[in-house]
């Protein structure tokens, strides 16, 4: 069995819920392929006395049925259970074979694909939640784990909930994917050994997601992963896109119309320029849409410095859907060999540079431990400007608001070898940096600071203008 990697948060929640004197209700979010299931199987799996898994679009009594199955196989029943007529009658018949089990040890029960077991008119949700408030919620031993891909339904009828199960949830657990460091980690136990810069062009591709990465064999380069399975016929992620998303949402359209609204640009969007380029209702449809996605993964909210939760700039943070609609969607061919003629086009030079940046903002945490600030107090935001008086708009992608009185402006840049400045890019950053004073009025001191995936050449463009530098291997930090 494959190990656990990283999740320590995550663990350590579960374990908590585990060591708790009452009983708890835990619900993990998160998207398809991120692992959920793996790790509740890992954590619990000394404690587990029950699983049942929905199925995708099946109809009531299969579902009945499916239930009677994993009860006999829970009972060790050596005879056949006949599949209750309802789910009142089914959770009944789990409470009874729990009852006396709970009284000598903790237990978790585990509901995976929770909204698939909900079919139209089945009760299921409303048997749940009597099932929970009647008898489950009064056993200290019991631990009932409730889990599922679709989003929307797992936010506004669990989360969310208004009825039964209305502030119920014990936990919620937003299972994410891995960071550098545990895909590192992840690969280095399937004995896949790869440099940080092979790691950083394959997760500005594919991310960190789990069964992806698992679909890797040693001995390949980057490129040669992504092009098998990005471009040739059967390549795990040829399809995946649409399949992703209509897994995930509801009529899953306006979600697909504002991810790629958001991969068109890499300053990102406010609410009010995403309703406006959707077409969407400027009511709680927007705000629904744009809160599936944020709580799934895909795209992730800044507060601009300066600025308060209300003009929030949403971005793409999703990379395997940034790569997909750039490179995949409207590939003129396919087939081994694809990917490595389009890596040596001037078009991957300017993507690499946007996903980078991406890739810096999700590890923000590891440059701050970098530059020697963990322990200090910091907003993380980024800043644009619009041009005025003659001078180009400005717009910066990560600033670190120092509580000492300092503010970390940080230009990221992709290169495959040690990065120079020449005289038009020093010009350029003292611009920035001077804009952004005189615009914001800030009295903080300002710190210049690269984030580079080599070393950054000395020279008298970078003597007294950088003041600070971070290489990729800063990037996989715990």
């Amino acid at each position: 069995m494959e190990n656990l990697i990283g999740r320590d948060t995550e663990k350590g929640l579960l374990i908590k819920a585990l060591d708790s004197p009452e009983a708890e209700l835990v619900a993990m979010l998160g998207r398809r392929r991120v692992g959920k299931t793996f790790l509740i199987r890992q954590v619990y799996k000394d404690n587990m006395v029950f699983e049942f898994s929905g199925v995708h679009e099946a109809t009531l009594r299969r579902q009945l049925l499916n239930f009677s199955q994993t009860m006999k196989a829970a009972t060790q029943s050596a005879v056949d259970i006949t599949p209750p007529s309802t789910w009142i009658e089914a959770l009944n018949s789990l409470q009874q074979y729990l009852a006396p089990v709970l009284s000598n040890r903790k237990c978790v029960i585990f509901f995976d694909e929770f909204p698939w077991i909900h079919t139209p008119k089945s009760g299921f949700l409303q048997a749940f939640d009597h099932f929970w408030n009647s008898w489950a919620s009064r056993q200290p031993n019991l631990v009932v784990v409730i889990c599922g891909s679709a989003a929307s339904w797992m936010i506004h009828n669990v989360v969310n909930n208004r009825g039964g199960l209305h502030n119920r949830i014990t936990r919620k657990i937003r299972l994410m994917p891995f960071n550098l460091a545990e895909v590192e980690e992840y690969l280095r136990s399937r004995a896949i050994n790869l440099d940080h810069y092979q790691i950083l062009q394959l997760y500005m591709a594919i991310g960190g997601i789990p069964h992806y990465l698992k679909d890797i064999k040693p001995g390949e380069s980057a490129a040669q992963i992504i092009d098998r399975i990005c471009f040739t016929k059967d390549g795990l992620l040829k399809g995946e896109f649409k399949n992703l998303y209509q897994s995930l949402f509801d009529k899953a359209d306006n979600h697909i119309a504002i991810i790629k609204a958001l991969a068109k640009t890499g300053k990102g969007l406010t609410r009010k320029e995403i309703i406006t380029t959707c077409k969407l209702s400027s009511g709680g449809t927007a705000t629904k849409l744009l809160e599936e996605l944020v709580e799934s993964g895909f795209i992730t909210p800044y507060i601009p410095f300066g600025k308060t939760f209300r003009d929030n700039i949403y971005k793409l943070t999703d990379e395997y859907s940034l790569f997909y609609l750039k490179f995949m969607e409207k590939a003129r061919t396919t087939g081994a060999g694809t990917w490595l003629k389009i890596s040596a086009t001037p078009s991957w030079k300017s993507w690499s540079g946007f996903a980078f940046e991406g890739l810096c903002l999700k590890h923000a945490q590891q440059i701050k431990k970098s530059l020697g600030i963990s322990g200090v107090l910091t907003e993380e935001s980024g800043w644009r400007s619009v041009a005025a008086n003659g001078e180009q708009g400005i717009q910066i992608d990560l600033l670190i608001d120092r509580r000492d009185h300092c503010i970390n402006i940080c230009e990221m840049k992709f290169n495959e070898s040690d990065f120079a400045i020449d005289k038009p890019f020093a010009e350029y950053l003292r611009q920035k940096v001077q804009v952004f004073k005189e615009r914001t009025k800030t009295r903080k001191t300002l710190l210049l600071t690269l984030i580079t995936t080599y070393a950054v050449k000395p020279n008298s463009y970078f003597t007294g203008l950088v003041q600070n530098t971070v290489e990729m291997q800063a990037l996989f930090q715990k």
